[in-house]
């Protein structure tokens, strides 16, 4: 759903999608300057009936800017998300374009599979890179020619599919590999959306902490904190490389291990953190040997500085 929060838009999942074991990120702000150009970029593509490819670190929200395009794009049919790396290659071809009844062992009925299932909607293949070459010229053929040939069927079937892929590497290092289609990246390249990393979208990352930190205390029925500005000054100097997920872990972290009425940088298990305690052991060592009262005074504000007093 869109939301409106601390006065920007929000998009997080439906409550029934929010799976605790998902690594996708669970929601995406538009706050920094580089988030609000994506919108906008996002709202002129999402009326169009092109492809699109959305590239983007894991766990930075693809899958988000996908089912938002969707929902932009007024189409009638259903959402269908498929993990390309979870395909079977043995049976690719039923598992996308579906097959008739008896066409191999095990096979009673008909299927129509996830292209016939997203007729009239839209098609979500996370990381298509992993998608075998045979299968990626199929899946070309079928974009082309708004239809799919079942297996085992003799006639083609005619589809209305608007395709929405992602991936998390720089494909055309891949096509010039061999290991992507040429035709295929052109044809998705037509749509093209850059979702940066969260350590690049540094003003989104302060709204994003406080909306996992409601969730959080409203789940567990606790009360909301407050983030110190000193571990403000921590969230926003980490370089984030489980990116938008890994923000969610370390804000519930937080919540469960803080004490006060606010979350402070020791909370956070961060590795600013870290810094700061092997400080507060260097003093340690050499106050419990002879230290003078300034120097106990500087170890009292290190321990507070870390959440530790």
């Amino acid at each position: 759903m869109s939301l409106e929060h601390f006065g920007q838009p929000l998009l997080t999942f439906p409550d029934a999608e929010k799976s605790p074991l998902s690594i996708r990120a669970k929601a995406l702000v538009f706050v920094d300057p580089r988030s609000r150009q994506l919108r906008q970029d996002l709202e002129e593509l999402a009326p169009r009936s092109i492809s699109v490819l959305i590239r983007g670190e894991t766990g930075s929200g693809k899958e988000l800017l996908a089912r938002h395009i969707h929902r932009a794009s007024d189409r009638a049919g259903l959402f269908v998300s498929v993990n390309c790396g979870a395909i079977s290659p043995t049976y690719a071809d039923a598992e996308l374009f579906g097959y008739v009844a008896g066409s191999f062992s095990g096979s009673a009925s008909s299927r129509a599979g996830w292209f016939g299932s997203a007729n009239g909607g839209t098609l979500y293949l996370d990381e298509i890179g992993d998608l075998p070459l045979p299968i990626q010229i199929k899946l070309l053929a079928a974009l082309e020619n708004h239809e799919v040939t079942r297996v085992g069927a003799h006639q083609p079937s005619p589809v209305d599919v608007r395709l929405v892929a992602a991936t998390s590497i720089d494909l055309a290092q891949a096509v010039a590999a061999g290991k992507f289609h040429e035709r295929l990246y052109h044809y998705l390249s037509e749509g093209h959306l850059e979702l940066p990393a969260l350590r690049d979208r540094v003003g989104d990352i302060l709204s994003l902490a406080e909306y996992f930190l409601g969730i959080y205390s409203h789940r567990l029925d606790l009360p909301v904190p407050l983030i110190s500005e000193a571990a403000q000054l921590v969230l926003e100097r980490h370089s984030w490389p489980g990116n938008t997920r890994e923000l969610e872990n370390v804000i519930h972290f937080a919540l469960l291990v803080s004490t006060g009425d606010e979350i402070l940088p020791g909370h956070l298990n961060l590795p600013d953190t870290a810094v700061s305690l092997a400080q507060i052991e260097q003093q340690l060592t050499r106050i419990l040997g002879s230290g003078t009262v300034a120097e106990k005074a500087a170890l009292k504000h290190l321990l507070q500085d870390a959440g530790l007093l």
